[in-house]
């Protein structure tokens, strides 16, 4: 048995066994550490920096969710660490302490918030664009397994509103059934058939927007947030 299997085996005993669970945390701390150190562009201590705690729970959170649908494992973990990571550096730049700096810092009449903010918006969209593309590279990688690319979403996306609302109905559908989402799995083919009959979607709608439907669901059953967010404005907030 090869070490992906292995891990594969753990993770699967992990979800239902909280001690296993923290076991398979203790053995992985130095990828959890290696990840979060990356993200904050330092090393970090066990204890003192929140980075860390945020990583492990993430990870954690990966073993809950997890199935061979999302990929390998530890590449899901790392998406899911840093997603978690830029949620996290997002509220503490919220909240971090809202002292009195507005008193001028130069004669221009600058004062330092306005540094700090600029600053600040300057390293969130940094960090955002490189997870971004750290999600597209992954998400590629993921699609190209079903034999599909990032154009068959805009290639094959539907045209008419209440065409898309059908497929829309399908994907959602799919998610609430894992034995859909198994069959996708296992044929690497999209379950036309288990989607036909258990969304009352027409049949043909569906294998006329096969890769559309496909790279979506791939999205929605992954951990691409980043990419799953912009699809949320897209389809104008149908929450899937």
């Amino acid at each position: 048995m090869n070490n992906n299997e292995l891990l594969l085996q753990r993770v699967i005993a992990a979800k239902e066994d909280l001690d296993l669970a923290d076991e398979l945390i203790r053995d992985y701390l130095p990828f959890i550490h290696s990840e979060c150190a990356k993200f904050a562009g330092k090393s970090l201590s066990l204890g003192k920096d929140d980075e860390l705690s945020v990583g492990m729970l993430a990870f954690h959170e990966a073993i809950r969710s997890y199935s061979r649908l999302k990929g390998a494992f530890l590449k899901y973990c790392a998406l899911l660490i840093k997603n978690r990571l830029i949620d996290f550096a997002r509220h503490e730049k919220h909240h971090q302490g809202h002292l009195s700096l507005d008193a001028p810092i130069d004669e221009d009449g600058h004062v330092l918030a306005d540094v700090i903010a600029d600053k600040d918006d300057k390293q969130k969209a940094m960090i955002e664009h490189e997870a971004t593309i750290d999600e597209i590279e992954e998400l590629k990688n993921v699609m190209h397994q079903y034999g599909i690319s990032l154009k068959d979403i805009s290639e094959n996306c539907p045209v008419h509103e209440k065409t898309k609302e059908k497929c829309l109905k399908a994907i959602a559908i799919a998610k609430d059934h894992p034995e859909v989402l198994a069959e996708l799995e296992s044929t690497k083919r999209l379950p036309l058939n288990s989607l036909t009959a258990l969304s009352g979607v027409n049949r043909k709608t569906l294998e006329r927007h096969r890769r559309y439907l496909l790279a979506l669901l791939l999205i929605y059953t992954n951990g691409f947030e980043i990419i799953r967010g912009h699809l949320w404005k897209m389809t104008r907030g149908i929450k899937l």
